[in-house]
């Protein structure tokens, strides 16, 4: 079998035997979705979910939404705007980093646990997972949560598969909770402040109870964005305006602070480069050291999330940056070799391990993607 086969099955039931032979062989399979995610150059034939696509419901007064894995997500988008709804932990479309020519899918979203800016404030994408379907390394159909809020019951395998990339099960439907589109968005503007005056800025203003919807730094500025309705967003405006008088932010308007929020979610700052590029977590009090020690490679960087996310673009070896930041994980190889993401320690290793012998016992699924 050629490593550059792709399969794609038209039903859950031909995805099902595939799997189940797969299995029966050893044979492993790399999980494509849309492909315009974290490069997977391991073993196996590509399986792509792109003849599975389709709404299966979409329910505007319960906010809730099943749909198959192939599903393009703009398509998804699209009708919840319509009905004045969205996806509230705005998940990324990361073409512009990867180069990819894909189409991002609702089940690699779910895969990656893809979530943008807002998730300081909505949560991530397995916040609002209501429920999943999906077969296993050994060819089994499962299914775990329900379709509203109140069937999620029990042990829920879904907060597992959000952000297993893959190594656990192929998804092949997900039910996620939609929540309504804020009335008004605007955003405060800190030039010529460095990281670490950033993160003060953030731990400033997430400490009020402001509801601010993003705080992120780039090229030399800080931004905090909140959302909301006409009267109440002027006066959180104006008390967060309060709490920096040694700073004269500017106030962007609503066009020009999407616009901004779009280019932050999907790291376009570092689109079009062949560099490598790396996404890497800490906790925010990290983030200003983290920050300095990466800038003394030769690179730039971008704070998300409140400094809770580094996006890295520069040299640097996949030791030498894992060195620095522990939890790094490579987004676009720029010529690097060695595993996309950060090893895993101690007893999350021994949980994970554990996982993908009971779902994957042969390990077929996205073999070494997340082994470090």
């Amino acid at each position: 079998m050629s490593v550059t086969e792709l399969l794609a099955p038209s039903s859950e039931a031909e995805l099902s035997e595939l799997v189940a032979d797969h299995f029966a062989r050893s044979a492993p399979l790399r999980i494509t979705g849309g492909g315009t995610r974290t490069q997977n150059p391991g073993p196996g034939a590509a399986l792509s979910l792109a003849r599975l696509p389709g709404v299966v419901t979409y329910s505007p007064g319960e906010m809730t939404l099943v749909a198959r894995a192939g599903t393009p997500l703009a398509e998804i988008m699209e009708m919840l705007a319509a009905e004045g709804q969205s996806l509230a932990f705005e998940p990324p479309d990361l073409r512009g980093i990867s180069g990819s020519d894909g189409v991002p899918t609702i089940g690699g979203m779910v895969a990656a646990n893809a979530s943008g800016p807002r998730r300081l404030l909505a949560g991530a994408c397995r916040d609002h997972l209501l429920g999943v379907r999906f077969v296993d390394g050994q060819g089994r159909i499962l299914k775990n949560g329900g379709r509203v809020m109140k069937n999620v019951t029990g042990l829920d395998l879904s907060k597992l598969m959000a952000g297993a990339q893959g190594t656990l099960g192929v998804l092949t439907e997900v039910s996620m909770k939609t929540l309504p589109l804020p009335d008004r968005r605007a955003t405060l503007a800190f030039p010529g402040v460095d990281a670490a005056a950033a993160v003060t800025i953030f731990s400033t203003a997430l400490a009020t109870p402001f509801e601010v919807s993003g705080a992120a730094w780039q090229d030399g500025t800080a931004f905090l964005r909140i959302e909301g309705l006409g009267p109440q967003l002027d006066y959180r405006s104006d008390r967060l305006l309060a709490l920096f008088p040694g700073h004269r932010p500017e106030l962007l308007d609503q066009p020009e602070s999407d616009r901004l929020w779009r280019g932050l979610r999907d790291a376009s700052a570092f689109a079009g480069s062949p560099a490598p590029l790396w996404r890497i977590l800490c906790r925010p009090t990290e983030a200003p050291a983290l920050s300095a020690r990466l800038t003394a490679l030769g690179g730039q960087l971008a704070l998300d999330w409140g400094g809770g996310l580094i996006w890295y673009h520069g040299p640097g070896e996949v030791a030498q940056v894992r060195a620095i930041a522990r939890h790094a994980t490579l987004i676009r190889r720029g010529g690097l070799t060695g595993p996309a993401f950060p090893p895993e320690t101690g007893p999350v290793a021994q949980i994970s391990q554990g996982l993908r012998r009971r779902f994957d016992p042969a390990g077929i699924l996205n073999p070494g993607l997340m082994d470090g």
